[in-house]
């Protein structure tokens, strides 16, 4: 990962970004650190049942913070879960009494419960609960603090290549909640921009494939 010294094309914004311990939200975090954003993030560092890989740590969290702060960014980050409203509210509350404000949401936080003993059946409401359940607490959180701020903003929303079409190999239930997450997040996406597009907020959807992170490369 590249170290490279601040920028300035984000200074002076405030970018919020879930899943930050690890993966592509400590990529995210590290690169808009480096564009002269500050950070807000939260991770819940624990391990969810029906996932079959390990998840973040609290060391992982920690690391992440090191790196921003290589980079010369600030950052605020929380242990929370984004499948609990609260956790979201106490984060960002942290980060704007720290930097005063939010202009950019990276709502990124995801699990892959798609493999696991029997038929896993938990593993459809972790999924669903985590990445739409979870991202929709994140809009519904931000969007009132955006438009109140009058700055307009941005909210990305991490879907996947498998909510444009389905990729499962598989019709157990996490592969098929993993599924409908990333496809029902489009839908809020559109439903969102709608609404937000009067206050300058942009909403959108990315859809990566396979990532180099270890949600998909662990030696599970």
């Amino acid at each position: 990962m590249t170290t490279d010294t601040v920028g300035t094309r984000l200074e002076g914004k405030v970018a919020f970004i879930t899943g930050i311990a690890r993966g592509q939200g400590r990529a995210h975090a590290v690169r808009l650190a480096q564009e002269g954003a500050s950070i807000i993030g939260i991770d819940i560092c624990d391990q969810i049942p029906t996932v079959f890989y390990p998840m973040a740590t609290r060391e992982d969290l920690a690391e992440t913070e090191r790196l921003v702060k290589e980079v010369g960014g600030q950052i605020v980050t929380t242990i929370g879960d984004v499948r609990r409203r609260e956790d979201i509210e106490a984060a960002l509350a942290a980060g704007i009494e720290q930097f005063g404000h939010v202009d950019t949401i990276v709502a990124n936080a995801g699990i892959m419960p798609v493999i696991g003993p029997g038929e896993q059946k938990q593993a459809w409401f972790d999924a669903v609960d985590v990445m739409l359940t979870g991202v929709w607490h994140v809009l519904d959180v931000v969007a009132p603090i955006l438009v109140e701020q009058g700055r307009g903003g941005t909210i990305t929303i991490t879907s996947s290549a498998a909510g444009l079409r389905s990729i499962g190999l598989n019709t157990l239930p996490g592969q098929a909640g993993y599924t409908a997450a990333k496809h029902g997040v489009v839908g809020l996406m559109r439903l969102y921009s709608k609404e937000l597009a009067k206050d300058f907020i942009r909403v959108n959807t990315i859809h990566p494939t396979g990532v180099n992170t270890p949600m998909v490369a662990n030696a599970e």
